[in-house]
């Protein structure tokens, strides 16, 4: 039990490591340009390396938490009050949930757009958020999570990225969701939209604010073929089956991609690790199976030994009842057993 805890204890401490390597990949700014080309509207038909620009500063990987009050952080510039995102204090916020991945994307312009009086439409932020999950989890509801990540970041606009009452300056909020090992490669959009139950009142606002993308990639890599160029991309990357060697090659010939530095030194740690983790899951699994086998032999042992023991603890009865002076019949019928067995001990040397 000892040994299989300290294998456990082992494993899930490369399970923390892999995530974090696992998250830092998803956080390259290519990798986001190459979800933001499939899985947002305005971004279609662009290819990755023109989206990289639009992707402002560097995202933040694992620094803003979750959780309401801890999300904005507010400062003193020049005197003034300025409040963005909580990216410090790392040690008071210990174990407190973060994002994965959060950065803010400008939108394109689309050939002059205009607004309705006629000036130019100023450049539009939206906030990208993604999440890793190796699986899809069975302890909750994966959609209502996602629920709850995509409105802290609409609620978290509050005082940050607009004030007062001037909510039109909310800025929609995309919040990606990349599902390892799933039945099936998938893709869906959730969304607000309008249903007129009476009427045809056409109230004023976005419904574009909130935006929830799940992203299912399947267990085995899907060809080249046909729609799946974004699961076979990130299939790739994430694959705890392919060496460091195969995705790098994958990732230069098939999507362009050159080997930067660091991506290549996460992908390496991340392979290295994943290959760690199945060993260690192996190891436990094999521990685990050599416990339980000896528990159920010692489980049986003794229930063997009860029965064997039962059964010469009658025969020693009848002996004695019929050294005493008791037919077989009157045995029998005394301990409730069948003639022929009695019978069967005491002819028994």
């Amino acid at each position: 039990m000892i040994r299989e805890l300290k294998i456990a204890v082992s494993a899930s401490g490369k399970e923390a490591q892999y995530d974090e390597h696992a998250k830092n990949i998803a956080g390259q700014k290519f990798i986001i340009a190459n979800i933001l080309a499939k899985s947002v509207e305005a971004f279609r038909g662009m290819k990755p390396k023109d989206i990289i620009p639009y992707i402002e500063g560097e995202p933040y990987i694992s620094k803003v938490p979750v959780e309401p009050g801890h999300t904005n952080a507010a400062r003193e510039e020049n005197g003034q009050r300025v409040v963005g995102l909580n990216t410090e204090n790392q040690e008071i916020n210990e174990g407190l949930v973060r994002f994965d991945v959060i950065c803010y994307v400008r939108l394109p312009e689309r050939n002059g757009e205009k607004t309705s009086d006629g000036k130019k439409k100023p450049l539009t932020q939206i906030i990208i958020n993604l999440e890793m999950q190796k699986d899809q989890p069975r302890e909750y509801q994966i959609l209502n999570r996602a629920v709850f990540y995509v409105s802290r970041q609409i609620s978290a606009q509050k005082e940050r990225d607009f004030t007062g009452s001037h909510y039109d300056d909310i800025k929609s909020v995309y919040s990606i969701w990349i599902c390892m090992n799933m039945e099936e490669n998938s893709m869906s959009h959730i969304h607000l939209t309008k249903e007129d139950m009476m009427g045809s009142q056409l109230w004023r606002g976005g419904l574009d604010l909130f935006h929830i993308v799940m992203i299912g990639i399947g267990k085995d890599l899907p060809g080249q073929e046909g729609n799946y160029e974004l699961h076979r991309f990130l299939g790739t990357i994430f694959s705890q089956k392919l060496a460091v060697e195969e995705k790098l090659h994958i990732m230069k010939t098939e999507y362009d991609i050159s080997e930067e530095e660091d991506f290549r030194k996460d992908v390496n740690e991340m392979c290295n690790l994943g290959e760690g983790i199945m060993e260690e899951g192996i190891a436990i699994g094999m521990e685990k199976g050599r416990e339980e086998g000896i528990a159920i032999g010692e489980t049986r042992g003794r229930e063997s030994g009860l029965v064997q023991g039962r059964e010469e603890g009658i025969k020693e009865l009848i002996r004695n009842m019929h050294k005493n002076g008791f037919t077989a019949e009157q045995i029998a019928a005394a301990i409730d057993k069948d003639l022929e067995e009695v019978r069967a001990v005491l002819t028994d040397k």
